[in-house]
């Protein structure tokens, strides 16, 4: 009996994969929800399951296939064992010549390390770790698994790729060779990467773009959170970030200024009444924007333990369609990797995105004084078909305001 493998549902909106990976090939034996292929969308990655267990018979879609959703991807037989493969090593085990005694006696003390090897090679990784790591030139070997048996999961490769690698062992010089080929590589970009590209292009094409400057005093954020961190984690579990203190100021400027919150639609301006907020998070597989839906509904504590587990998610490859649409505004955080000043580039189709940057300690004129600040260069990106200048200018301070004395946020001023 043969059973089809399709295309599963994708999530909204979403009506075609490419087929990344297979990880299994014709005549290999499958189990039932053994992973059989990943699935490339515009946002996320999905695991094709067995839905039986039996015999891969024939692959339909091959890697690098566009597919649609239920397409055909492959037949499994179903009750067919690989015999063939499992038999081989019995019957060549049998044909083999006895080794002389005096080797057994020799090679004794190896038992231990080559039981220890092939309970290690029979572990199968998860399909989505052996993708990153391929993409990363990484073998199993260079990845220590937390899983059952040594098992390398997804979140191993991300740690592993998260920590300072050595420093290579100086190789002795290849000759130089005069064809250029030999000195490039030349990778397929991932429907991801294509996505990021073409949006983020698209944006600058369709919206009158523009970005307003300025910088916000940060003392009395970070005196706040370190006079409050501990007991707020000790209450809620969770940290008190500078993410929450950004989304409320936003969450307060988008009130007043409510074309920032707004979108385009044909002739129309379509003015959202709640906030559903997007925060970039940079992950090994290129950028994504997981949304905080109703976040001007929301506490301090609930807002930084969505964050929390949303950035968990996007590390992991883990999100899903649905968390990532619907925003109506983004904050991008480049601080985190050292940026002091960027343009971040809009959303569509949202109207405004706050870029966030690097704290750094500046002189700054107070009261007449010289005195030393921790300071940080804030970025409005917004749309300047329906956002005008004086109502960008006047978000950002806001923003400005709020976070310099946070106290406004609590007296809605």
């Amino acid at each position: 009996m043969s059973t089809e493998v399709r295309v599963p549902t994708l999530g909204e909106s979403v009506t075609e994969a490419t087929v990344a990976t297979w990880f299994k090939q014709p005549g290999d034996a499958v189990a039932v929800d053994e992973m059989l292929c990943e699935l490339e969308t515009d946002k996320v990655t999905v695991e094709v399951p067995s839905p039986v267990a039996g015999t891969l018979s024939e692959i339909v879609a091959a890697e690098g296939d566009t597919v649609g959703v239920d397409a055909l991807l492959a037949q499994i037989s179903e009750g067919e064992a690989a015999s063939t493969k499992s038999d081989a090593p019995k019957a060549d085990a049998k044909a083999e010549k006895a080794p002389e005694k005096v080797d057994q006696v020799d090679d004794s003390y190896k038992n231990d390390a080559a039981k220890t090897d092939s309970n290690r090679s029979d572990t199968e990784d998860a399909p989505s770790a052996k993708k990153l790591m391929a993409e990363n030139n990484l073998s199993s070997d260079d990845v220590k698994g937390t899983g059952k048996d040594g098992r390398v999961m997804k979140g191993d490769v991300l740690d592993a790729l998260s920590k300072p690698k050595d420093a290579p062992k100086a190789a002795p010089a290849a000759p130089r060779s005069s064809d250029q080929a030999d000195r490039e590589e030349r990778v397929k970009m991932t429907r991801l990467r294509q996505t990021i590209a073409r949006r983020l292009k698209e944006a600058q094409n369709t919206a009158a773009m523009l970005t307003t400057y300025n910088e916000v005093d940060m003392t009395a954020v970070m005196d706040l959170r370190n006079e409050y961190k501990d007991l707020f984690l000790k209450k809620h579990g969770v940290k008190l970030g500078f993410m929450s203190f950004f989304t409320k100021a936003c969450v307060h400027a988008l009130h007043e200024v409510p074309e920032v919150n707004a979108e385009i639609d044909g002739d129309h301006v379509v003015y959202k009444n709640y906030v559903n907020m997007g925060i970039a998070a940079g992950t090994p597989t290129g950028l994504v924007v997981p949304v905080i839906n109703d976040a001007d509904q929301m506490s301090f504590a609930a807002i930084e333990k969505a964050i929390a587990e949303k950035g968990a998610k996007a590390r992991d490859g883990k999100l899903s369609m649905a968390e990532m649409q619907g925003g109506t505004f983004t904050i991008s955080n480049g601080g985190v990797y050292g940026s002091l000043m960027s343009s971040p580039i809009l959303n569509p189709p949202q109207s405004g995105i706050l870029g966030m940057h690097t704290i750094q300690d500046r002189p700054m004129a107070i009261n007449g004084q010289v005195v030393i600040r921790p300071m940080m260069y804030l970025a409005l990106s917004y749309d300047h078909r329906i956002v005008d200048g004086k109502g960008a200018v006047t978000f950002l301070v806001r923003v400005k305001e709020a976070l310099e004395d946070p106290r406004r946020l609590l007296m809605d001023l």
